[in-house]
């Protein structure tokens, strides 16, 4: 690390270290946790392409006009393009960006960083989650053979180190610490306190909300202290990270949530089909339709649909039936 590095990794870990960890009650609304968010933060997105996705916290970002973020997250999805349509992100990193598997690369994305409108920072996909451990862990990098001898690798060369391993002799590649400033995570279930259990996969989060220096939680449901003692276990991210704690139903929609709604296909399917033709300009018009047209979280829901909103529970549901 540069001179310069070093002490802005070190005033990042300082503002860190100096959060207030006490146990406080710290629900809010979506509109109250977004004025968490300045423009111009670093902001880690919890959850994996389609899963968990934090939708409604990103909803509210793009209604408050939030501007020039810096999004990183393992892998992006259609959140990622409504990021870059609405200006609220001018540079996305992640490992891979893309609609989903059936709709292939995102065309919103290609828009704007083959027009150089915004940024697209690619790393491995186990790299962006080395840093995310190590910004968990409190130290300045990383220790990796991830991305050697790869084009990924080469591509941000000027931000890693190579080096000798003292041990062994062999070549080693360091990755610096990722702390963002917020982190925005969406659950199955927090009590009011900010602690939060996950079911299913839990991807890159419990090292998210350990590395940021604020983290923003949505929940499904709002349970009590009581409950989550009852399984502690299960309660992965501890209040002592967390900030804000906002109780937002389906707040992955069109997404998914494991075990409660799979993903709204026909909603993605009808997403596909309006930008296929001209990307920038019908995701713009999405955004007016879904985003700020709509007066709350509840009247997003009913824009999507009740039969939609049941079609995805019922096929989330199922996997505790079989």
């Amino acid at each position: 690390m540069s001179g310069a590095d070093v002490r802005r990794y070190e005033e990042l870990r300082s503002r860190t270290a100096a959060r207030d960890r006490g146990l406080r009650e710290k629900v809010m609304s979506l509109e109250e946790a977004a004025s968490l968010v300045n423009d111009g933060d670093h902001v880690a997105l919890g959850g994996c392409t389609l899963s968990r996705t934090p939708i409604a916290a990103i909803w509210a970002l793009v209604r408050a006009g939030r501007k020039n973020l810096k999004v990183s997250r393992s892998i992006v999805s259609t959140e990622g393009d409504l990021l870059f349509a609405s200006g609220a992100a001018n540079h996305i990193m992640t490992s891979w960006f893309s609609q989903g598997i059936v709709w292939g690369v995102s065309k919103v994305m290609r828009h704007y960083t083959e027009k150089k409108l915004a940024r697209f920072e690619e790393w491995s996909h186990m790299s962006i989650g080395l840093r995310y451990r190590a910004g968990a862990m409190g130290i300045p990098f990383m220790a990796t053979r991830s991305m050697l001898g790869s084009d990924v690798g080469r591509e941000v060369a000027d931000q890693v180190k190579p080096m000798i391993c003292p041990y062994t002799g062999e070549p080693l590649l360091l990755l610096p610490a990722l702390n963002p400033d917020v982190a925005l995570i969406h659950v199955q279930r927090a009590d009011r306190y900010g602690n939060a259990q996950l079911d299913g996969l839990q991807f890159m989060d419990i090292d998210i909300a350990m590395a940021a220096n604020r983290v923003i939680l949505t929940t499904e449901r709002l349970i009590s202290n009581d409950q989550i003692r009852r399984t502690p276990d299960q309660t992965k991210i501890p209040f002592f990270t967390v900030d804000a704690v906002v109780e937002a139903p389906y707040g992955s929609a069109p997404h998914e949530c494991y075990g409660l709604y799979e993903p709204f296909f026909g909603h993605l399917d009808h997403y596909a089909g309006l930008i296929a033709k001209e990307p920038a300009a019908a995701a713009v018009r999405y955004l007016d339709e879904y985003y700020r047209a709509p007066a709350s979280w509840s009247d997003y829901l009913v824009k999507i649909g009740m039969e939609a909103v049941l079609d995805a529970s019922r096929r989330g549901r199922s996997i505790f039936n079989d």
